[in-house]
């Protein structure tokens, strides 16, 4: 039986780039301040400028397109069909954000396509994809460990901090044991290729996952039982080996940052109307 093979990526990958000799803090501080950006704009220009910006700095990363083009296509189909169900939801949203009404496609009942949802949808689309390759720039190129240090910085308590570094930390190990015993199974004849049919793919996939369920929680209690005997959490405060100090290339990062992010609240409270729309 030919097994299926699954290639996960998405993890921290060390490639010497200048974006990894960054502070956890400022590339934590870069992407929630993109995240603000998307949410604040409806401008088409400004969020195709983020998208070719966050490629930029994908690039830049050096991190092979190999391991996160898998990612990127199912983010583009996951966006795509949800585009679909948002035309089917309401297909006359562009119209009424637009103030025109410009038929494309004529189609029955309130299902006809207009220049207006079209331009509606695809400046959506465009918005929530262009958080994709700002959100593997950081995936890539901070240490889980330098990020929980760098939300500890930042006040968020070391508890939580060190909770959110093993989570990163273990994604990775918890595929891997998905990969390994999908392939016991499948060598035991559990088939979940596109051959079998769907519900006794649904069937067999639930044979794998509940042997990943007890080996994930098997895993959790053998790190609780190893921190609990090395006293963790029993003090206020802790030290972090992986802390970085923050350097002149940080504070010009969170200067140029700080600029960008005033100009775009100041462009969004003078905008006319919510959607950039030049037709």
């Amino acid at each position: 039986m030919k097994t299926n093979k699954i290639k996960f990526g998405i993890s921290y990958i060390n490639t010497g780039s200048p974006l990894h000799a960054l502070n956890g803090i400022t590339k934590f501080i870069l992407f929630m301040a993109w995240v603000s950006m998307v949410l604040m704009t409806f401008d088409v220009r400004i969020i195709i400028a983020m998208i070719l910006v966050g490629f930029a700095l994908l690039r830049l990363s050096r991190v092979p397109f190999a391991n996160y083009k898998t990612l990127m296509t199912g983010t583009v189909t996951v966006l795509l069909l949800n585009a679909l169900f948002m035309f089917l939801i309401a297909p006359q949203q562009g119209e009424e954000y637009m103030g025109t009404q410009t038929v494309l496609l004529t189609l029955p009942g309130n299902y006809s396509l207009t220049q207006e949802t079209l331009f509606y949808l695809v400046t959506v689309t465009l918005k929530y994809f262009s958080m994709f390759p700002v959100a593997l720039v950081f995936v890539f190129t901070t240490h889980p460990t330098e990020f929980s240090a760098s939300l500890n910085k930042l006040g968020v308590p070391y508890r939580i901090a060190y909770a959110v570094s093993l989570t990163l930390r273990y994604l990775p190990e918890v595929t891997k044991d998905f990969i390994n015993i999908m392939h016991a199974q499948q060598a035991r004849g559990v088939d979940i290729s596109k051959n079998a049919p769907v519900f006794t793919r649904i069937k067999n996939v639930a044979k794998i996952l509940g042997p990943l369920i007890f080996s994930s929680l098997d895993r959790a209690e053998v790190i609780s039982n190893a921190m609990t005997l090395r006293g963790f959490g029993q003090h206020k405060r802790r030290s972090w080996y992986s802390l970085k100090p923050m350097a002149k290339a940080d504070f010009a990062v969170l200067f140029t940052i700080a600029v960008i992010l005033a100009l775009g609240f100041a462009n969004r409270y003078h905008a006319e109307q919510l959607f950039w729309y030049p037709f």
